[in-house]
């Protein structure tokens, strides 16, 4: 799906065999996610949502969390045949994308990036506030959903600031209003700072505090109040997860801000590898928009009820179905 055109002018046609192969493996690793990822994604990121807005009495704090992360991941989904098929310099894309439906696609992508990434993050600092103050429902679910709605409004916000770089990077430099923002390295730098400097050690703060609180014997532990400990194992493996599959996005966005930020001619060479490495790292990152369901789904012990009650309702239909003792004895406790 990638060409090697990043070699012409280097003179190092030996490389040339290598790239093929590199070529041939990014576009095996592409297409294995558009035909078995986006499908599961949209699948399970459309059950983790209607489960969980099916059986509302129940859910916990981290679930609306997840479920915040699963609509950003159908926005991933959607986009994903779109922006790795038509990949700017593909050799055999289907399609290509103009530079005016590439700005277009970078408002979902980079509000959907945000949302998944602050939602993992706050997921992981309203844990430790769960844990350590489990009676003032500082982390209900009530000011949770409340959160979520602030994050996709804040997402939008720092993404029509970049917005604007990028558009500004592509019109005339007769356009006063423009003539000093025409940097689209200006854009990348705004989302690596917001996107990932910020949050990432947040998260990280998160699950020191609480790995911290697990080592103290408190009387806390036993408070009735507090989230299931597979809870805990989750939150890890979501964290790691999810910055696992997004920090190589944003360090391919800083490595080449820093590179276009010295003012000299970059090598042919090194501005191939860095175009290689974005390839690469945007399967990556829409990799996440089908790994976390799946995460969720294995890690979850509420799930498999929640998910047999929707499906037992979608079944009756308009007919009276037979309460579930399981799902009304968890609602009640």
């Amino acid at each position: 799906m990638w060409g090697c055109g990043w070699l012409n002018g280097t003179g190092r046609s030996e490389e040339l065999p290598a790239c093929q192969d590199l070529q041939l493996g990014l576009s095996v690793l592409s297409l294995l996610c558009l035909a078995a990822g986006v499908p599961v994604g949209l699948c399970y990121n459309g059950l983790l949502v209607l489960a969980n807005l099916h059986s509302k009495s129940s859910m916990t704090m981290p679930d609306v969390y997840f479920v915040n992360m699963a609509v950003a991941g159908l926005v991933l989904n959607a986009l994903a045949p779109v922006c790795l098929l038509g990949t700017p310099g593909s050799a055999w894309a289907p399609w290509s994308i103009s530079s005016e439906a590439h700005i277009a696609l970078l408002i979902p992508f980079n509000v959907s990036s945000l949302v998944a990434t602050y939602s993992t993050t706050l997921l992981s600092l309203d844990h430790y506030i769960e844990r350590a103050l489990p009676r003032t429902h500082m982390a209900s679910v009530h000011n949770t959903r409340h959160v979520c709605g602030f994050i996709w409004g804040g997402a939008l916000l720092t993404s029509f600031s970049s917005l604007l770089f990028y558009i500004c990077s592509r019109v005339s430099s007769r356009v006063l209003e423009c003539a000093k923002m025409q940097s689209a390295e200006a854009a990348d730098a705004i989302l690596v700072l917001i996107g990932y400097v910020v949050p990432a050690p947040a998260a990280i703060y998160g699950l020191v505090l609480i790995s911290r609180i697990q080592k103290a014997d408190t009387p806390l532990d036993q408070d009735a109040g507090r989230l299931d400990p597979s809870a805990h194992r989750l939150l890890v493996a979501t964290v790691c997860t999810q910055f696992g599959l997004w920090t190589p996005h944003y360090l391919t966005l800083l490595g080449h801000t820093v590179l276009v930020s010295h003012g000299k001619p970059v090598d042919a060479h090194y501005a191939g590898i860095v175009h290689l490495a974005k390839d690469l790292s945007k399967v990556l990152a829409f990799s996440s928009s089908f790994v976390m369901p799946l995460l969720y789904r294995h890690m979850n012990k509420s799930f498999p009820s929640k998910l047999g009650r929707l499906m037992k309702k979608m079944r009756c239909g308009r007919q009276h179905c037979a309460p579930d003792p399981a799902g009304l004895q968890q609602v009640l406790t």
